[in-house]
This record gives C-alpha cells, sequence and structure tokens, in this order.
C-alpha cells in the first residue's frame, strides 16, 4: 500500500511539475508579417487571424483613430482586471492575464493593423490542455468592453 500511495505522490508531483514549468514560460508571440502567430493543437486558444474554424473570433473594428483605439483595448483590459500589460507599441499590445485560483498564465495579443482597419486578437493558455472556454469567454467579455469604450 505504501509504494502505492508512494507512486501516486510522485506522478501529482511530476504533474504540477509540468504545469508549473508551462505556466512560467512565455511563449513566442509577435506579429509577423502582419500576423500573429498561429494557435497550436490544443483547444485552449482562440484567435481572429486562426485557420481554424472552431478557434476563430471576430477581429475588431478600429475605433475613430489609432489613439482612440489603444485607450479603448487597454480600458477593456482594465476592466477585465488580472491582467498585466507586458508589451505595448503603436500597433500591438500583448498582456498576461492570470486566472484568480490556480494562477494560470494565458497570454493575450492585440494587433492593431491600420490597413484594414481591424484589430486582431489572440488569447492563449500556457498550461494544460482546455481551458473550459475561458479564452473564448474572456474575448467576448473584452470585446463588449472595448466596443462601449
Amino acid at each position: 500500500m505504501a509504494k502505492i500511495l508512494l507512486a501516486v505522490l510522485i506522478l501529482i508531483a511530476v504533474a504540477f511539475s509540468a504545469i508549473y514549468f508551462q505556466n512560467s514560460r512565455a511563449p513566442e508571440l509577435g506579429v509577423v508579417n502582419g500576423k500573429l502567430m498561429e494557435l497550436g493543437s490544443r483547444p485552449n486558444s482562440v484567435a481572429s487571424q486562426t485557420t481554424d474554424e472552431q478557434k476563430r473570433v471576430p477581429p475588431l473594428a478600429m475605433k475613430e483613430s489609432a489613439d482612440a483605439t489603444h485607450n479603448a483595448i487597454k480600458a477593456a483590459i482594465k476592466q477585465y482586471g488580472g491582467a498585466e500589460i507586458i508589451t505595448h507599441t503603436s500597433d500591438y499590445i500583448y498582456a498576461v492575464f492570470t486566472t484568480p485560483l490556480m494562477k494560470y498564465h494565458d497570454d493575450v495579443e492585440f494587433y492593431i493593423d491600420a490597413l484594414t482597419q481591424q484589430v486582431h486578437f489572440r488569447s492563449a493558455s500556457r498550461a494544460g490542455y482546455s481551458d473550459r472556454g475561458l479564452n473564448r469567454q474572456r474575448y467576448e467579455a473584452l470585446a463588449k468592453s472595448y466596443q462601449e469604450n
């Protein structure tokens, strides 16, 4: 019985170590040739530029100016809560959202495409397999708040 308990404890420790390692590493992100990085194969992400129809969300329309767009995005992030803006440039905002209970990190990007007058969005969980729809729910809440600002 002690051997079984020890084996279970070791498996739990290995699982938590793997999740911690995934959660602590920021992935390679950003805009390349006018596109945010493609999503991985796990179902814990959404994006407006993905080729995977099940993970696609619509891009947002730019506001009347780039400044108004930036301000509305930042206001939406602040209103949603639990985020830290890591990078902010003239056409890109990257924030890390941390879930309250388990402290999982989700990477969220906004790419402001002035040419098409669209704001592209990408949200992906760093750790785990399924996010139970959290990234899509986050997109919907951020999109609503962005449109209201």
